[in-house]
């Protein structure tokens, strides 16, 4: 031991290697802090969103055919491939099948399988809701299976209404369902019955020439 009694001989006290020590201790503490910062507890069925509900049409992959979605809200506003924002309602992607699916990278042509069009409603406004799906465009003659759900979304997620349509023709429209929900965004009731939304849209088809 030395004069003090406080190290052994053979291991000299060397402050640069406690200092250095104590920095990896204080680097390591700031970096588990972070972690918690960044990736704190998961809250089951959380999600952070903008939305109230959000609405998704889907059909086959890298099927060729254009379907539409239309959505109309309780105070008549319909969201449409014309009309992708109306009131709190906005059509995020109009999907024309095999016509808008793809990207150029370097040179290179990069196809997207998939096939689908969402609407969210950005602000909950009560009475009742229509989505109709439109066979706008067939390429093939198969009936297209196509999906349509239903999502409230805040503050968690719950899908309210979710089924498959069969679509046998160009120019069908069907009604996938009509919900109605309250001033707090309960939803009170589902429905099938049918209701043309483009019987309503027809004026701007005409002003419009009616193409993409």
């Amino acid at each position: 031991m030395d004069g003090f009694g406080n190290y052994p001989d053979d291991k000299p006290f060397d402050p640069f290697s406690v200092m250095l020590f104590k920095a990896l201790q204080v680097v390591a503490f700031l970096f588990f802090i972070a972690l918690l910062v960044i990736n704190p507890e998961a809250k089951q069925g959380k999600i952070d969103s903008k939305a109230e509900f959000i609405i998704t049409l889907g059909w086959p992959d890298s099927h060729p055919d254009d379907i539409d979605l239309y959505t109309e809200d309780p105070l008549g506003n319909i969201v449409w491939y014309h009309e992708r924002e109306a009131g709190f309602m906005v059509l995020d992607r109009d999907d024309r099948g095999g016509l808008n699916n793809s990207i150029t990278v370097a040179g290179r042509k990069i196809s997207s399988p998939i096939r689908q069009e969402t609407v969210s409603i950005r602000r909950i406004v009560a009475g009742e809701y229509t989505v109709n799906v439109n066979y706008y465009l067939a390429t093939t003659t198969a009936p297209v299976p196509v999906s349509v759900k239903i999502e409230k979304v805040n503050p968690t997620v719950e899908v309210i209404f979710y089924d498959t349509i069969m679509l046998d023709h160009m120019g069908q429209e069907k009604t996938a369902a009509r919900f109605r929900i309250s001033e707090n965004g309960d939803v009170l009731d589902v429905n099938h019955r049918d209701k043309s939304l483009i019987q309503l849209t027809r004026s701007v088809r005409r002003n419009t020439g009616g193409a993409k």
